[in-house]
């Protein structure tokens, strides 16, 4: 399996009053989305479905990305917050395609790639990750990792 790891794009507002888990993406956050959707298209990203956290900036992200690649979108709530190794089992098994790609938040997009693949990498908002993982196994490969500014180049 084909695994991609997208970490929603920026979605920092200076004065934002609301809570935390109701933040959009900024303007310049949805641009940036928008780049990387195209990347992932050169690229040849077929992804069978996009799981995305149910939070807006992750929802945005996913649409934006779901619709350049003309892949359904499917909410998750296990991507909102405190996914892990275990989660990741679970969505894994409950999504049994050849290539998913999830949409979610940090620091636990990272933690999952570290226990997958035993990389100490730290996700950039936009960010991406392409884990190649065995039929039946838990840890994979990482193949890539970009970061946004890649996209815009």
């Amino acid at each position: 399996m084909k695994l991609y790891l997208l970490r929603h794009g920026k979605a920092d507002w200076p004065n934002w009053d609301k809570p935390d888990d109701e933040r959009p993406l900024t303007r310049k956050g949805k641009k940036e989305i928008r780049c990387v959707a195209r990347l992932l298209c050169k690229l040849k990203v077929d992804s069978a479905v996009v799981l995305s956290s149910p939070l807006p900036r992750a929802l945005e992200t996913a649409e934006i990305v779901a619709q350049r690649l003309g892949a359904p979108l499917q909410q998750e709530r296990g991507l909102g917050k405190g996914l892990n190794a275990a989660k990741l089992r679970d969505i894994l098994k409950r999504n049994k395609v050849d290539e998913l790609m999830l949409v979610g938040h940090e620091p636990d997009l990272s933690g999952v790639i570290r226990a997958a693949t035993g990389g100490d990498v730290k996700l950039a908002k936009g960010g991406i990750a392409r884990i190649d993982i065995d039929e039946g196994q838990d840890a994979g490969r990482l193949i890539w990792l970009l970061s946004p500014k890649l996209a815009q180049t």
